[in-house]
C-alpha cells in the first residue's frame, strides 16, 4: 500500500504543475538511485565494497549512445547489446576481482574503474574526451520521450520496477544465500552454498542495474562524454548507498536524493561563502560520510523507518505455509549400517600436527562422542570431516562414498550437516529465516522466478520446514524474532535447527550445549535423544562430562591430535589414561 501511493504521488507530480527543476532534479535521482540500488545488493547485502559502478554505468550509455548515432539503431534495442556487454565485462572483472578480500577487493574495483574510464575516453570512435552529440530522444508507441516531464515516467517506472525486483529477490532463496555472503563463507558453504558463485551474481546483478541506469541517463542528457563515469563519481554512488541506509532498498532512494539535492545547493552557496569557485561541496561529503558512519553506520534510512513507524504497523511474515507440502526427503540409511568412516586422518598446519592419523567410525543411529582437553585437535577433526580443512592425509568415508578432499558444500549435498564451535547466524534475519537458510538444498528456485515471485509455493515449503524444525527444538514463539536479539543458548539451538533443515543422514554438533542453562541442556538431551530413535546419527564434540556420558553409545578421546581411546561412556569413565588427560598425573 504504501509503494503505491508512492508510485501514485510520483505520477502526479509531472501534471501538477510543479517547476521544470524539480521534475529534471527527481529524474537525476531516480537514475542514480538505480545504481545505489546495484550497491546496496553488492556493498550492503554482500559485504562486497565496489569504487567502480560508474564504468558500468558509462559502458552502458556509451553502448546505446554510440549504436543509435552511428548506426541508427533504436533505443529499446540498444540496451540488449548494452547488457551483452556489461555481462561479459562484469564476468571478467568478476573471475580475477573476486577472488581477492580485504583491502586488496576495493582497490581492484579502482583499478577496473580507472581503466574501462580511460578506455573510453581514448577511443577515437566515441568521441574521445567530446564525447558523443546527438543522442535521438527514445518514442514510445509514437510518443515522443525528449521532455524531462515524459522521461521522468520511464525513469521511475524502471527505478520502482529495479526496486520492487530486489526487494523481492532478498525475500527468497537466492536472497537468503546473498545475505549469507556477508558473515563469511564458512557457515554458507556448509550449509551447500556456493559463495563465490553467489558473489559473480551480485556482482553482475549490480552491473546490469548500473546500465540500465547509463542507457536511461544517455537518452535523458541526448549526450554523452566521460566525466560522469569517473572513479569519483563511483566514489559518490558508494557515498549515496552509505548515506541512505546500504542495507536498505529503499535508502538507496534517499542517499540518491539527498546528495543530489545536497550537492546542488553546496554548489552555489560554498563559492559564496570561501569567495573562489571549487569542488567544495566534497569536503562537505567527506565530513558527512565520517560523521555518518561513526554516529549512523546503518545509514539515515532505520531512522525513517523508526520515524515511519509510529503511524505504519509493524510487518510481520505472513504464516501462509500451513496447508504447504512437505519438503522432499533423502534416503535414510538402515540402522547399523556403516555411515562414516575416518580413516588415519592428518593435518599440518607446516611443523604443527594438529590431527595425527586419527581413526574412527560412525553406525547409522548411534550417537558418537568425541572428546578431549583444550587443544586436542576435536574441532580440526571435525573440520577435516565436513571439508572445511583440507586433509594432510587419510581418508574420509561418508555412506560408502570417498568425501575426503571434496569442499564442505559437496559434502552438505551428500547428507551431512553441522553447528559451529561459536555460532555462525546472519542477525539481520529473523530466527525463521536463518533455520529456513539450511534448506537451501532441498529448494531450486533461482534469481529470474524470486524477482518475479514465482517462487511462492517453494517458499512456503521451505518455511513449513523450518517451523517444524524450530518446533522440535522448542523454539516455535521465537520463529520472528530478529536472530541477533537471542542469547548464547536460544542461537545454538537455532544452529541446531538450521543444520536439521538440510535433512542430514549424519549431525555434527559442535558443543552444542556451551551456553544452556540446565532445563536447556535437559531439553536438548531430549531432542537428541529423539532425533536417534528416528534414525539420525550423531556426532558431538562436547565439554560438558555429564551431557556427553548420558547421551552418547561410544567416545573417543583425543590428546595432542592424538587418539587417546575409544570405548563405551563406562569404559571411558574408568580409564587411568582419560583421566591422566584431563587431569594430569602425580610425579
Amino acid at each position: 500500500m504504501v509503494l503505491a501511493g508512492v508510485a501514485a504521488l510520483l505520477a502526479l507530480l509531472p501534471i501538477a504543475g510543479v517547476p521544470e527543476f524539480w521534475i529534471t532534479q527527481l529524474n537525476y535521482i531516480g537514475l542514480f538511485a538505480i545504481v545505489a540500488l546495484g550497491l546496496v545488493l553488492l556493498t550492503g547485502v554482500s559485504g562486497l565494497t565496489s569504487f567502480g559502478q560508474a564504468a558500468f554505468v558509462g559502458l552502458g550509455a556509451y553502448t546505446s549512445a554510440y549504436l543509435s548515432t552511428a548506426h541508427g539503431v533504436s533505443p529499446w534495442l540498444t540496451i540488449l547489446v548494452a547488457l551483452v556487454i556489461t555481462v561479459a565485462v562484469a564476468l571478467a572483472l568478476a573471475s580475477i576481482t573476486l577472488r581477492m578480500s580485504g583491502h586488496y577487493l576495493p582497490l581492484a574495483t579502482i583499478a577496473w574503474g580507472l581503466s574501462l574510464y580511460y578506455t573510453m575516453s581514448n577511443m577515437e570512435f566515441l568521441g574521445k574526451y567530446d564525447g558523443i552529440l546527438g543522442v535521438p530522444a527514445m518514442e514510445f508507441f509514437g510518443i515522443s520521450l525528449a521532455s524531462g516531464r515524459s522521461y521522468f515516467y520511464l525513469i521511475w517506472v524502471v527505478a520502482l520496477l529495479a526496486a520492487v525486483a530486489v526487494i523481492h529477490l532478498l525475500d527468497s532463496r537466492t536472497g537468503r544465500a546473498i545475505r549469507a555472503l556477508k558473515g563469511g563463507v564458512t557457515m554458507a558453504e556448509a550449509m551447500g552454498i556456493s559463495t563465490y558463485s553467489y558473489k559473480v551474481l551480485v556482482f553482475v546483478l549490480a552491473a546490469i542495474l548500473a546500465c540500465v541506469s547509463g542507457w536511461l541517463f544517455a537518452h535523458f542528457q541526448r549526450t554523452v562524454n566521460p566525466s560522469p563515469f569517473a572513479i569519483s563519481k563511483g566514489i559518490e554512488y558508494l557515498f549515496m548507498a552509505v548515506l541512505g541506509g546500504v542495507g536498505n532498498v529503499w535508502g538507496a532512494f534517499v542517499g540518491a536524493g539527498l546528495v543530489k539535492l545536497l550537492e546542488d545547493q553546496l554548489q552555489v552557496l560554498l563559492p559564496k561563502l570561501f569567495g573562489g569557485s571549487g569542488n567544495y561541496e566534497i569536503i562537505v561529503f567527506g565530513i558527512v560520510l565520517v560523521v555518518v558512519l561513526k554516529y549512523a553506520p546503518q545509514g539515515l534510512w532505520p531512522f525513517v523507518e523508526k520515524l515511519a513507524g509510529r503511524w505504519l504497523p509493524a510487518q510481520r511474515r505472513v504464516r501462509d505455509w500451513a496447508d504447504a507440502a512437505a519438503l522432499e526427503e533423502r534416503s535414510k540409511p538402515t540402522p547399523g549400517e556403516l555411515l562414516l568412516d575416518v580413516q588415519a586422518v592428518r593435518k599440518q598446519f607446516g611443523g604443527l600436527v594438529a590431527v595425527n592419523d586419527v581413526s574412527f567410525t560412525i553406525r547409522a543411529g548411534e550417537i558418537i562422542g568425541l572428546i578431549g582437553p583444550n587443544g586436542a585437535g576435536k574441532s580440526t577433526t571435525f573440520n577435516l570431516i565436513t571439508g572445511v580443512l583440507p586433509l594432510t592425509a587419510g581418508n574420509v568415508t561418508f555412506r560408502g562414498e570417498k568425501v575426503g578432499g571434496l569442499a564442505s558444500r559437496e559434502i552438505a549435498r551428500r547428507g551431512m550437516s553441522r553447528t559451529f564451535q561459536h555460532v555462525k547466524m546472519l542477525p539481520e534475519m529473523t530466527v525463521l529465516e536463518n533455520v529456513a537458510l539450511g534448506g537451501y538444498l532441498r529448494s531450486h528456485a533461482g534469481v529470474v522466478k524470486a524477482m518475479l515471485r514465482l517462487d511462492r509455493d517453494e517458499e512456503r515449503r521451505l518455511f513449513k520446514e523450518a517451523e517444524r524444525q524450530l518446533e522440535r527444538i522448542g523454539m516455535k514463539d521465537q520463529m520472528h524474532e530478529l536472530a541477533g536479539n537471542l542469547a548464547l543458548g536460544p542461537a545454538r539451538l537455532m544452529e541446531i535447527a538450521r543444520a536439521l533443515c538440510t535433512d542430514p543422514a549424519l549431525l555434527l554438533l559442535d558443543e552444542p550445549a556451551a551456553g544452556l542453562r540446565h532445563k536447556e541442556k535437559q531439553a536438548l538431551s531430549t531432542v537428541l535423544r529423539q532425533l536417534k530413535a528416528e534414525g539420525l546419527s550423531i556426532l558431538l564434540v562436547e565439554h560438558d562430562m555429564d551431557f556427553v556420558m548420558n547421551l552418547t553409545d561410544r567416545i573417543t578421546v583425543m590428546e595432542f591430535g592424538t587418539k587417546l581411546i575409544e570405548g563405551t561412556p563406562e569404559e571411558v569413565q574408568a580409564s587411568p589414561a582419560v583421566r591422566a588427560a584431563y587431569l594430569g598425573t602425580e610425579h
